[in-house]
């Protein structure tokens, strides 16, 4: 499967990331996802918001079938019980079969060896875009060596925090745009990355698409945050905030270093 990578020329513009929202609201692609058991209904409703097509089946007999129809494949390791351990390697062959991109986030690898294990298990089918925090990061790259063996093959890194860094052999991306409300609502991480494979599903241009739904999906939560009580009442407000994100907004709040 030939990748397509960031060419150095490409700026992040409002117009690029609104485009390319507004690209994906018109394919609605399907995302499968296999996700965390807290994860899946919020996962759901953000890419309903967004303007793409979940489905979530884990079950081994029939996940590589969703997986092979689907535009994209989500990955998140949050959830890792046999049921999921078995899925996962059949629903990635079968993306890779269709040369459907595949996303993998490696929740939690930091925590516990088996998973970090079997994490690189998965890193070896060199999937289009790996979304992971620095703990995350170094946990999997305790030599910075390997990350770069894994980006030099075509993976593009969507490394979150306060500061998102988009790593890719072409352009890299810094992006700040977020807001700590965010943080106090389970599992907006996992829709988060949702959003990245809704974007990869549309665009050939893997770190293009992270850094654009990167963009969106934190510029979505800073207006909930601004509208919302409290974290009860953000995931509404974030869900609705997709649903209507304008190029206004864009214009008005995308912040990159």
């Amino acid at each position: 499967m030939t990748l397509s990578i960031a060419a150095t020329t490409q700026s992040l513009t409002p117009e690029t990331v609104y485009g390319l929202l507004e690209k994906v609201r018109r394919q609605q692609p399907r995302i499968h996802a296999i996700t965390n058991a807290v994860a899946q209904a919020f996962t759901a409703n953000t890419l309903l918001a967004l303007g793409a097509v979940p489905s979530m089946t884990v079950a081994p007999e029939e996940v590589a079938g969703f997986a092979a129809s689907a535009d994209a494949l989500l990955v998140n390791l949050g959830t890792l019980d046999e049921t999921r351990r078995a899925a996962i390697p059949l629903a990635i062959e079968a993306a890779r079969a269709t040369e459907r991109p595949v996303c993998i986030d490696p929740v939690f690898v930091d925590r516990s060896p088996s998973r970090c294990a079997f994490a690189l298990t998965l890193l070896a089918s060199r999937p289009d875009l790996v979304r992971l925090n620095t703990a995350e990061l170094e946990a999997l790259f305790p030599e910075r060596a390997r990350a770069d063996a894994l980006i030099a093959s075509g993976t593009v890194l969507a490394v979150t925090g306060a500061e998102d860094k988009i790593e890719s052999e072409g352009e890299d991306f810094r992006l700040l745009n977020g807001h700590p409300l965010m943080s106090r609502v389970t599992a907006t991480g996992c829709a988060g990355g949702a959003v990245l494979a809704a974007f990869c599903a549309v665009e050939g241009d893997k770190a293009l698409a992270a850094a654009c739904g990167l963009s969106v999906f934190n510029i979505a939560g800073e207006l909930a945050a601004v509208r919302a009580g409290g974290p009860g009442s953000l995931v509404p407000e974030l869900l609705d905030a997709l649903y209507g994100l304008s190029l206004r907004d864009i214009e008005a709040r995308l912040q990159t270093a």
